[in-house]
């Protein structure tokens, strides 16, 4: 397992870069822009294209692709090899453009669709909105190509340049809040622009990568092709199951439209806090362990398939819940820090506390998630995780509604949390389903150890809890420090001290670095 580890480590680090670019744009759109009004509509054409992002490009496509890429590699023939990248990709081209293009026709009904509470003295929103998703739908073709290119770079072990693509989204957004914005009477305006610029760098940079493979697309129209259609059956059940958590948020982000206004927003900015550790390891714990889990599979290779799997679990969980216990239990310093400047208030960063709170919760099943999801796909198996898909939104909507709508009957004023405390439980329960699923087809089993390997991992999250929660009653309130050096430097000495804690903690029960290797 030193190989994933490896391939994790480097697209982590490249994740990590993204991360800090990705809180500095964050930072200063907070700031410049503050919350509510134009700012939450930007949010919500943002996150309509992005949802669809996950669905033809980061999910569906790419858990569909993966495997069928390996299998015809697997045979060593490059000419065939070669011949499916250039069908693929006409036929994904093809489809991208009718759905942008009907997205950009029907741009009033999308908006009113995903924030059906903008009615009366708030109508003027959905008109921002569905101008802002002309703008930004067109992203969807530059990203899904871009992903098409990154899927098959990581397939032969290229990952580094594709973790570095968000790097450079970052950048390109926070580029527009200086020059595209002030340039539009809707300043928002400016960050949907930079989307779509954004899009467009990100593939003119993976695009020439491939030629130095041999394996630059020549887009040719592949319906018909007998390998395509392959990848179309299997990226059908995905196109749900893959991106249910985005799913979750889109279901969110439409019953936030009903309570008062910026709880779009306070929730965008939970949940970017919230993309940090699943960014940063679940999502290259999952891009690595797909190709690896397919070859085992096409190799016909059950042991080395289950004990990637139960790795890919272990430290799924090794990461996953410190991180949620650690985001449970700095919410709003954290939010204080990056975002409490300027336009942004101490208002907006209690309530952003709160979701970040509740919503930290689902971290672990989220993590997970990104590892169970890949050791079906890796089987050409899509159905299953649709089922739990389907199983999971259902009781998403169901918490939503019974958390959040008594919340809002009262006029409590984070009522916002309910949605994001639905979003986080319903990532626990579908990271249990996919696990069970796993189990009862007798495709997990677990290897010796699991037991001590859980109790060493609580105690430790039980000595970090205790040091964070020491060193934040010492500090007190976050919000009240004037300078940000101060909270900076308060914060970086808390996560510190609570990571110290942990990695000691292990060593002190006796886990070792070679115990991530096995």
């Amino acid at each position: 397992m030193s190989g994933l580890l490896r391939s994790s480590a480097v697209f982590s680090a490249m994740t990590l870069l993204s991360r800090i670019a990705g809180f500095v744009r964050d930072m200063l759109q907070g700031m410049l822009f503050g919350t509510g009004g134009a700012m939450s509509a930007f949010i919500v054409a943002y996150r309509i294209p992005n949802f669809l992002r996950r669905v033809f490009a980061e999910g569906s496509m790419a858990m569909a692709f993966v495997p069928v890429l390996n299998e015809i590699r697997q045979k060593g023939d490059k000419a065939a090899l070669k011949d499916f990248i250039d069908h693929m990709a006409g036929a994904l081209c093809a489809v991208v453009l009718v759905v942008a293009a009907a997205g950009v026709l029907l741009a009033p009904v999308v908006a009113q669709l995903f924030a059906p509470g903008w009615s009366g003295e708030e109508a003027v929103k959905l008109g921002q909105t569905a101008a802002m998703l002309r703008v930004t739908f067109p992203y969807l073709v530059f990203i899904s190509m871009m992903a098409l290119a990154g899927s098959v770079l990581n397939s032969f072990g290229r990952f580094a340049l594709p973790a570095f693509t968000p790097v450079l989204h970052n950048l390109t957004m926070i580029a527009a809040m200086f020059w595209l914005a002030p340039r539009f009477d809707i300043r928002p305006m400016g960050l949907a622009w930079g989307v779509l610029v954004a899009g467009f760098l990100q593939l003119a940079l993976l695009w020439p990568a491939l030629g130095r493979l041999g394996l630059r697309p020549r887009l040719r129209m592949g319906f018909a092709h007998p390998d395509v259609r392959k990848v179309g059956k299997l990226m059908l059940p995905t196109l749900f199951s893959s991106s249910v958590a985005q799913v979750n948020l889109l279901v969110g982000t439409a019953f936030a439209s009903l309570l008062v206004d910026g709880s779009q927003d306070w929730l965008y900015y939970s949940d970017r806090l919230i993309e940090f550790p699943l960014g940063l390891f679940g999502v290259a714990l999952g891009t690595v362990i797909l190709p690896h889990l397919s070859r085992r599979h096409a190799d016909a290779d059950a042991a080395g398939y289950n004990a990637s799997l139960d790795w890919g679990m272990r430290m799924a969980l090794l990461v996953g819940v410190p991180a949620g216990l650690g985001l449970m239990l700095l919410a709003e310093p954290l939010t204080a820090t990056i975002y409490n400047y300027g336009k942004f208030t101490d208002h907006d960063t209690r309530m952003s506390a709160i979701s970040l709170t509740v919503m930290a919760l689902g971290i672990p099943g989220f993590m997970l998630s990104k590892v169970l999801a890949p050791a079906f796909y890796a089987r050409q198996d899509t159905k299953t995780p649709m089922r739990a898909a389907i199983w999971t939104v259902a009781v998403n909507v169901a918490l939503t509604v019974a958390i959040t709508w008594p919340l809002w009957r009262q006029g409590v004023a984070g009522a916002h949390g309910g949605i994001a405390a639905a979003t986080g439980l319903a990532g626990l329960f579908n990271a249990w389903l996919l696990w069970r699923y796993l189990r009862r087809a007798g495709l997990h089993r677990p290897q010796p150890g699991w037991g001590r390997y859980l109790l060493r991992m609580l105690l430790a999250c039980l000595a970090m809890a205790l040091a964070v929660l020491a060193l934040r009653g010492w500090v007190g309130e976050w919000v009240v420090l004037a300078d940000w050096r101060l909270r900076v430097g308060w914060l970086l000495l808390a996560v510190a001290a609570g990571a110290v804690t942990y990695v000691a903690a292990l060593l002190a029960m006796g886990m070792r670095p070679r115990d991530l290797r096995h």
